[in-house]
C-alpha cells in the first residue's frame, strides 16, 4: 500500500501539471481541426495568428463566388444577412423580395429603412483573405468563405458609403468612422481570421494591437472553418 507521503507527492505533482497547463499560452487552435470550437482572450488570439507579408498576385473577385442560395430557400446570402440583422423585420415577398424593415449600420452609426441602401460587407474583405491565405484554397473553400453564414461576425449589413470607403482595406489603413465600434471591429476581425486560419501582416498586427489597447481583453469563441 503506498505511503501517505508518496501519495501526497503524486497529488502535488498532478496539481502542478494541471496549473501549468492552464497558465501556458493558448496555441491549441494551431493543431485543431475544422469544426472544433476554441475560446481564448482576444489578445491571445491576435498573438496566435501567423504573421507574414501579403501577396495579391492573381486575385480576382470572381474567384470568390458569392451571394449564393446555399439552403435553396429562395433567399441569397445577401438576403439572409439582411433578415438576420434587421432591427425591424421586413416583409418577405416572392423570390425573397424584402419590403419595409429597418437596419443599423455599426460602421458609421447610421440607420436605414430601405434594404437597397445597405451593402453586405465581408468584414475581412475577399481581397484581404486572398492576400493572407485564400489564394491557396480551392474554389469551394473560397465560396464557403464568401457566403459564411456560420459565424455572424463574417458578414455584416452596413451603409453603402461606409462599405465603399473601406473597400478592401485592413485595419492598418481603415477603421470604422464610429469610434465606439472599433473595439468590436478589431475583435471580430481577429475572430474571422482565426476561424479561417488566415495570416496577418506586420502593419495589420500593429494596428490591431493599437486598437485593442484601451479595449477589454474579451474572450472570443470561434468554430474553425478550416
Amino acid at each position: 500500500m503506498p505511503s501517505t507521503c508518496s501519495t501526497a507527492v503524486r497529488t502535488a505533482a498532478l496539481a502542478l501539471c494541471t496549473l501549468a497547463a492552464l497558465l501556458a499560452p493558448t496555441t491549441a487552435h494551431a493543431a485543431a481541426d475544422p469544426g472544433d470550437t476554441i475560446a481564448l482572450p482576444v489578445r491571445d488570439a491576435l498573438t496566435a495568428l501567423p504573421v507574414r507579408d501579403e501577396e495579391r498576385t492573381g486575385y480576382e473577385r470572381s474567384k470568390f463566388r458569392h451571394w449564393i442560395d446555399a439552403d435553396r430557400d429562395g433567399c441569397s446570402t445577401r438576403a439572409e444577412v439582411l433578415l438576420e440583422e434587421a432591427v425591424t423585420a421586413p416583409e418577405q415577398g416572392a423570390n425573397c423580395q424584402l419590403n419595409g424593415g429597418s437596419w443599423h449600420s455599426p460602421y458609421d452609426d447610421a440607420s436605414f429603412d430601405v434594404a437597397r441602401a445597405l451593402d453586405i460587407d465581408h468584414l475581412v474583405p475577399l481581397a484581404e483573405a486572398w492576400d493572407s491565405g485564400a489564394s491557396a484554397w480551392t474554389a469551394k473553400q473560397r465560396e464557403a468563405y464568401a457566403n459564411d453564414l456560420g459565424d455572424s461576425r463574417a458578414l455584416i449589413a452596413v451603409s453603402a458609403a461606409s462599405n465603399r470607403s473601406k473597400s478592401d482595406q485592413d485595419p492598418a489603413t481603415w477603421q470604422p468612422p464610429s469610434t465606439g465600434y472599433r473595439c468590436t471591429y478589431a475583435t471580430d476581425w481577429i475572430a474571422v481570421k482565426t476561424r479561417w486560419s488566415l495570416a496577418i501582416d506586420p502593419s495589420e498586427q500593429a494596428a490591431l494591437t493599437d486598437i485593442l489597447g484601451p479595449c477589454p481583453n474579451s474572450p472570443i469563441e470561434v468554430a474553425l472553418a478550416r
